[in-house]
């Protein structure tokens, strides 16, 4: 086999120890020639099905790996990326862990550790002495910008040109004809696993598109009510915090097919909602600006104009709210209600539950039938509790979201 070159890899990750339950989020591979010239790149998102992490640091949100590939499906491609190749990337040893990691899972062993690649990161010591070990400090000796810091793609192509900047500096060295003599020797694994299309980061949410558009056009139909409830039941849950996520969403569009409520009943739907609302929000014969928003919001959420909701308004100005009359009772949370937190949260997860302890709710550990409300750092969540709170037909909701709700239940009457 002849010497191929470099694969020069980055991953972002959920967390930094692969052996506890720390899983990929995204692949940046840039394959570089034994001169130096970068020749080819590519990158994907991972679907972890588990909670992100550091989303602060990262940037991958929940729906953008909704319809990005698990790791055992892009394990295939991978191996043809880095086979015959020397695997390079700044901290080589945390990132083979990774590989190898995610590997196992699927059941394959490939020739990857530490040993086998090089480091960028451990070069340093020899090329740039009292520099930093950073990626970044590292880069800024060689003038290199990064794209953006934290996007597989973007720090693997820096990490290349840092390796294209120790081949200049020293091409005559064996490091660099070891390094592709071992490589090239290697002998990697046939994958078996289905493979799926790579997804790169911006193409992995499908939020732009609202559901509502989704749905066929339809005739309206003759109208059955428990089936509408059906319908308006998962819209209220995905409503609880005014935020359609991308998991609702699917959800909506989903139910919506499989009671054949198409376009233009779904429409008719939303308007009852939103009517519905509005007669609450007139019980008390004031419309605040804070209803009024709230209604706008919603409204906006379901496809419908500040006009729609004006008129709305108008006509239920003089209904009462009437439970009886209500096709879904609004979701509300009640003290005694048991609750889940999920994910790294702004505020720690220790902090919350003393806080909704405070409120009246009750903390709770797993997600059962009886828990009234997860908290997810992200609504669209693929952690374990997030998962069985949407089998159970249970709100996900953000902590921006639960604090939200914290305040509602505090003027409930005592």
């Amino acid at each position: 086999m002849s010497e191929a070159g470099y694969a020069v890899v980055d991953l972002e990750t959920t967390g930094i120890h692969p052996g506890r339950r720390e899983r990929i989020l995204e692949i940046g591979v840039v394959h570089v020639c034994p001169n130096g010239e970068i020749t080819g790149r590519w990158e994907t998102l991972v679907n972890p099905q588990r909670d992100l992490g550091p989303q602060r640091i990262h940037g991958i949100t929940g729906a953008d790996v909704l319809g990005a590939p698990r790791f055992e499906q892009v394990s295939g491609e991978l191996v043809d990326l880095l086979a015959g190749r020397v695997l390079v990337a700044h901290n080589l040893r945390f990132d083979a862990g990774f590989l190898l990691a995610e590997f196992a899972r699927c059941g394959v062993n490939p020739p990857i550790s530490h040993e086998l690649g090089l480091c960028t990161m451990r070069l340093a010591r020899r090329y740039l002495v009292g520099a930093g070990r950073s990626l970044a400090d590292c880069c800024a000796a060689f003038g290199i910008s990064i794209g953006n810091a934290h996007r597989a793609i973007d720090d693997a192509t820096a990490s290349a040109q840092l390796l294209a900047g120790y081949l200049a500096l020293d091409p005559q060295s064996p490091v660099w004809s070891r390094a592709r003599a071992r490589a090239s020797s290697l002998a990697w694994p046939v994958v078996q696993h289905p493979r799926a299309t790579w997804v790169a980061r911006g193409n992995g949410s499908r939020q732009e598109v609202h559901f509502l558009s989704r749905l066929v056009e339809r005739m309206p139909d003759s109208g059955v009510p428990e089936l509408h409830s059906a319908y308006l039941a998962v819209l209220d849950h995905a409503l609880v915090d005014r935020h359609v996520s991308a998991t609702e969403a699917d959800a909506l569009v989903r139910v919506a097919e499989e009671l054949n409520i198409g376009r233009i009943a779904a429409r008719e739907l939303h308007a009852h909602y939103v009517r519905e609302l509005a007669k609450a929000a007139w019980a008390d014969g004031v419309i605040t600006d804070e209803e009024r928003d709230d209604l706008l919001a919603v409204a906006a959420m379901l496809g419908m104009t500040d006009h729609d909701v004006d008129a709305i308004l108008e006509a239920a100005r003089t209904s009462a709210s009437n439970p009886a009359e209500s096709a879904v009772t609004p979701f509300q949370l009640q003290p005694g209600d048991l609750v889940v937190f999920t994910g790294e949260m702004r505020r720690s997860r220790i902090e919350w539950e003393t806080v909704a302890a405070a409120a009246g709710l009750r903390p709770h550990s797993a997600v059962t039938k009886k828990v009234k409300l997860v908290v997810a750092a992200d609504p669209d969540s693929q952690s374990g509790k997030a998962r069985k709170a949407r089998d159970y037909s249970i709100p996900v909701v953000t902590e921006v979201a639960f604090g939200r709700m914290l305040g509602s239940l505090s003027r409930l009457p005592a």
